[in-house]
Order: structure tokens, then sequence, then C-alpha cells
């Protein structure tokens, strides 16, 4: 019965009022009925492959060759527009296009875009043809240029609609759509305690008619759907394009991590003759944070150690184009490894990172694909007018389209960007600078493996990509190098972009000893030491504001030729195709979840030749006891990084019925064979 009265309410606002005053705003996916080709095939009879989005064309041929398919595909579907829309506005939205779009409606130039990881947005309500169906083509390439980041980089760049696209439709007067394809409402917090939050809600304005009587009516409802404060504001000229609206929220609930990520919904109505037209609804969280240089974050005046994970969009068989599944299976993880926040490297995520980030109290550092080459040769930066503009574009993108996520904290300027071509320390200033002016609110940061300082106080906050115990040097290294760096920073906060090794779940060895990062031979057990290893510096060092492994999960990397699969990066915690959490992923689940758990380590390393081992269990419970074949070996306490660790156990040859017990009912087992 509610629904059929839903129904009928939602009909008498389209039908029963006066259509230029009817709320009015619709949007229809885009995702089905498209047909894809390569672009330099341009015969009339060119086989057109059907697809559903998102999708790349190079899901497969990346993992198989450095010289994987970088030109460019044109994309096809129908656009079916009713005579029911005359007299209503049309936008095409598109989430994400690798690298570089051209639109086509009908035949006729719509517009252009330059980035791949970004949304926007443009107006086709002149190009189509009401009551009849449109043609609709996209114009792809991902070929590599100097004008448009990356310009290099150790990750696939994966060529196609890989985002899903979207039909927007709204009546002649509108909350506008095209200020950087962000939803038009930007929610600023000016200032906010436990004792009230003070926000201004500025909303973009698109008036075609030229009446008066607009309003601008700004509604804040917390987690219940309770009206907790309005405003109604008159719009006093309808050539105005934007207008802005101070609300204060007496003791609001803040949105405080994983504690208690509290979202309020923000929604904003324009009104003609007190009749809404429009309106846009945006979720958001109220909080406070700081970063101490010799203390680290802080959120809401309390600390929070900020550890996780550095994160690429790349699956096995998928590419870049991932559903929204995927991004809830990885969110899963996420919470499941204890984490508090994550690097969002190195380019833009998908909308749904960033809402399940909010929904779930995680901390964010997302940033643009301004990114070097490591240690490969490559540019990272070009001083050209047209590279330049588009990555201040996509700066500018990336922090209209996320303005009022509450999880992200921190605007990422580059990642290793080197000094080989131009320099570019100004230009850096220079981003930092437009983000401080959009957004004043957040902090800006860096990710360097440069030990000199030329990029130091270039952004609010600096972090290292640093590798001890992989390329080179000591595990615990890592501790005496951010003492160092703090000492020397001049005051900006430190922190770990990266730190992780390589590790493959087919390739084991006991007593493990540290392989050639470039050969063939990375076994799981060296990666597992490697981040015991670092966690143990790392942990003890609450001044550094975060610490980012590299990386959650294995993705593609043309350049790769190493470890057990070449074109794979395997330095993830997690298998490429999600599939298996490594023996690293439960070392920091026992470190990071305070869910009771225990694991066996080396697991996979069933078929042995050394009758003498170590058996290493990772545990969160205060002690264990190990069997063999039922026979109880002995009880051992956690040490500080929760390990029990038993050593120079003697197996029996043939089948060794590896069993951990702790309280609660805690078990795991395994099984092992001497040869």
């Amino acid at each position: 019965m509610m629904r059929s009265f839903l129904f009928q309410l939602v009909l008498f606002s389209l039908v029963g009022v006066p259509a230029a005053q009817a709320l009015y705003r619709e949007k229809i996916p885009l995702n089905d009925q498209w047909t894809y080709y390569p672009a330099y095939n341009v015969l009339k009879d060119v086989k057109k492959e059907q697809v559903v989005l998102p999708h790349t064309w190079n899901a497969k041929d990346a993992l198989e060759s450095l010289k994987y398919n970088r030109e460019a595909a044109i994309y096809q579907r129908k656009l079916d527009i009713p005579e029911s829309m005359k007299n209503k506005r049309l936008f095409l939205y598109f989430e994400g296009v690798n690298s570089v779009a051209q639109v086509f409606v009908n035949g006729k130039t719509v517009g252009d875009h330059f980035g791949g990881y970004t949304a926007f947005c443009l107006e086709i309500t002149d190009y189509v043809n009401f009551g009849e169906k449109n043609d609709l083509e996209v114009y792809v390439s991902n070929a590599h240029r100097l004008d448009v980041a990356p310009l290099s980089g150790d990750f696939n760049i994966y060529g196609g609609l890989h985002r899903p696209v979207h039909l927007l439709v709204t009546g002649q007067n509108c909350i506008s759509p095209l200020d950087y394809a962000s939803s038009g409402v930007y929610i600023q917090q000016k200032n906010i305690t436990e004792n009230a939050a003070e926000i201004e809600v500025q909303t973009m304005l698109s008036l075609k008619d030229k009446r008066k009587n607009y309003e601008i009516r700004a509604c804040v409802y917390d987690q219940a759907g309770q009206l907790v404060k309005e405003n109604t504001k008159k719009i006093l000229d309808s050539s105005q394009t934007e207008a802005a609206q101070k609300l204060v929220i007496d003791r609001p609930v803040l949105w405080n991590g994983k504690e208690n990520p509290y979202l309020y919904t923000v929604e904003v109505e324009l009104l003609n003759d007190g009749v809404a037209v429009d309106r846009v609804a945006e979720k958001t969280g109220f909080r406070y944070f700081s970063v101490d240089h010799q203390k680290g974050f802080f959120l809401n005046g309390k600390y929070l150690d900020l550890y996780g994970f550095c994160k690429h969009v790349d699956r096995k068989g998928k590419g870049s184009a991932v559903s929204e599944e995927d991004y809830q299976e990885e969110m899963a993880l996420i919470k499941e490894s204890g984490a508090t926040s994550l690097r969002l490297t190195h380019y833009p995520h998908g909308k749904p990172v960033y809402k399940l980030c909010d929904e779930n109290g995680i901390i964010v550092w997302t940033e643009i694909p301004f990114v070097g080459p490591g240690g490969y040769i490559s540019s990272s930066y070009m001083k050209t007018a047209d590279f330049e503009r588009n990555t201040r574009n996509m700066l500018l993108e990336l922090i209209k389209q996320n303005f009022n996520s509450p999880s992200i904290c921190f605007w990422g300027i580059f990642n290793e960007v080197k000094m080989d071509y131009d320099n570019p320390v100004s230009f850096v200033r220079e981003l930092h600078n437009i983000a401080k002016k959009e957004d004043p609110s957040r902090l800006t940061t860096l990710a360097t493996f440069i030990d000199q300082d030329y990029f130091l106080g270039t952004t609010d906050l600096i972090a290292w990509n640093k590798y001890y115990g992989w390329y080179g040097g000591d595990f615990h290294q890592i501790g005496a190098f951010t003492e160092d760096a703090m000492k020397n920073s001049n005051g900006t906060p430190v922190g770990i972009s990266e730190y992780g090794a390589g590790g493959s779940i087919t390739q084991h060895e006991w007593p493990a000893q540290r392989p050639v990062p470039t050969s063939k031979y990375h076994p799981e057990e060296w990666q597992a030491l490697y981040h015991e290893g670092n966690w143990q510096e790392l942990s003890t060092r609450p001044f550094i504001w975060g610490k980012y492994i590299w990386v959650f999960a294995d993705f593609g990397s043309s350049i790769r030729t190493e470890g057990d699969t070449e074109r794979i990066n395997n330095k993830g915690l997690i298998t490429y195709d999600y599939k298996t959490k490594k023996d690293a992923f439960y070392f920091y689940k026992a470190n990071w979840n305070p869910e009771p758990m225990i694991y066996i380590t080396s697991r996979r390393f069933t078929s042995r030749t050394r009758p003498v081992t170590d058996i290493r269990v990772y545990t969160n419970a205060p002690e264990a006891d190990l069997y063999i074949n039922n026979k109880k070996i002995g009880t051992g306490k956690k040490d500080k990084l929760n390990r029990v660790i038993w050593e120079n156990v003697t197996l029996s040859p043939g089948k060794n019925e590896i069993n951990v017990k702790a309280k609660n009912g805690l078990e795991d087992s395994c099984e092992w064979y001497l040869n």
C-alpha cells in the first residue's frame, strides 16, 4: 500500500503540476547495448563487439605483452529519447573514460575530456531528436601522449569506458551538474566541534527561465532521517549561478572513523514559486582533524594511528573495469584486515570506493595521476601549457567531485616525480595552492622516494616510498630513516607512503633468504618476514602520520618480468584473482583487528625436505598450544608482534598434521609432508 502511495505521489509531482514547475530529475544508466570496435577499422562491414559497461579492451592483452593495445576504439549505442522529455535538459555523465574521450551525438561533436580517472558531464539537450532513437558515439584512446597524465608509472593504462555512464534528465532550471561534473552541491565545513557544526552549503545553479521567485532550501537530516536544520534563501537574480547558505547543527554526532562513521544527509532543493523543481541530496559527515609533526594524526581531537594499504583498481580478467560487487568485496577484506586508512593510488578511484570508505570510517588519501616512473626510464613531468592545464583540471575534478566525502582527509599531488627532465617544483607548489584555494579544510601531501629536500615545504605533509629489505638495505633501517626525516623536515609531518615486498603463494623457502627483486623467485615466507620487520619499526613511532603498505592486492604491470608470473606486480597481500590472502595479510590482521584469530604461516609450503623447521603462528590470543600428528609439542606465548614461534621443531617423515589451539575455541591446522 505504501509503494502505491509513493508511486502516486511521484506521478503527481510529474504530471499534476505544470511541466515548468514539476520536480524532475532522473538518472538513467546507459551501461548496456553498447558496441565496440577498433578505431583503425574503417570498413563498412567492420565486426562490432557487443559489450556491457564498465569495459576495457586491455583486460587480457595487458597481461601478455609489454606492447599491449594503447590505441583507440569507438563505442556506439542508441539513445532512445521519448517525446515526454521535451522541455527537459539532458546531460551525459561519464564516470571515467580512459584516457581521452571525444563524444558525438547524431554525428555532431558534443565535447571531449582529457584524463581517464575523473568524471565529466556534457549537456546534449540541443543535439538530440526527441521522440526518436539517437546515435551516441564515443571515441576513446589510451595512447601515450605528453599532455595527459600519467606520463609513466608501474601500472597499466586500461583503455575504454571503464566506469559507468548515465543520462541525467532535469527540468529547465536545475542544480548544475556542469561544475567539473560535481553534484553541484558543496558542503563546506567551516568550524566543527562537539558543540556545533558550522557549515556553508554552496549550490551551483543553472536557470534557463528568467522568471522570479526562485529560492534554495537546504535541509540537514540525521542518520534516522529526522530534520535537524533548515535554511531557505531567496535567489534575487535569475542570472545567479551559485548560492551560499550558512547552517549550524547543534551538538552534532561527529564522523569518527571506524569508531562511529556517522553520516548526515544534506538535501538541497531549487524552488520556483514555492514548488520544488530540482533536488540533490549529498551524504556527509562532520569531523575535524589535524596532523602534528611529533605526535601524528588526530581525528576530532584524539590520536588515531593511520595504517593501511595503497590500492589500485585492477582485477584479473577485468583490469580497471570493475563492478559494484568488486568494490564491496574489497571493502570487506579491508575491514577484515583492521586497516584504518587507504591510500588510493595513483589516480582518482571510482565513486563507490569513497562511498564505502565514508560508510565504514576508513580515512582516505586520494591523488591525481601525476606519477613518476619509479626505477624505470621515463618522464613524469613536461613543462608544457597542455600538460599543466590538463593536470590542473584533474586536480579540480578530483576535489570538486569528492568534496563532500568525510573520509577524505588528504589530497595527493604526486607520486615519485623525478628531477630528470623539467624541474617540477614550482608546478607542485602551484597544484598545492589550487587545492588549498578550493578546499582549505583538507591537507595536501605527496609521495616521494628522493631523500633530498627538493619537495620539502611544497605541500602540507610529506611521505616517502621506502623498501628497506627488498630493494637493498635491512628491515630495521626504516625506523632510523623516519627519525632522521622527522628531525630534518622543518616541522613538516612525515609519513611512509609505500613499503612492501614481492610474494608468491607458489614459491616457498625456509629458512627464507632475501631474493633478488628482479628474479623469478619471490617466496611467500620472505614477504612475511619483510612485513614483520618493517612493522616492528613503524608501529613504535606514532609521529609517522600515515603508514601505507604497497600494496593491497597484486595488480597488472606490463613492464614487470619477475616473480612466478610475468606482467604482475606481486607485492600485494592478496592475489590478483582475489581468491587467496597471503601470509602477510594475516600478520596485519593479527596486529590490527581485535577480533580473535589464529593462523599458521607458511601453510602452502606443503612439500618439505628439511626435517627441522620453525613453526610460526599469527594470533592475538595470549598463548597457543602446538600439536603435530595429535601430539602436543608445547605452549607458546605471543610476542609484541602477535606471533607465537616454536623454533627447531622436528617433523616426521611423511605426513605431518600441524594443529594450533588457543582459548575461546581458536584453532587452525594444515598439513606438511616431509620427503
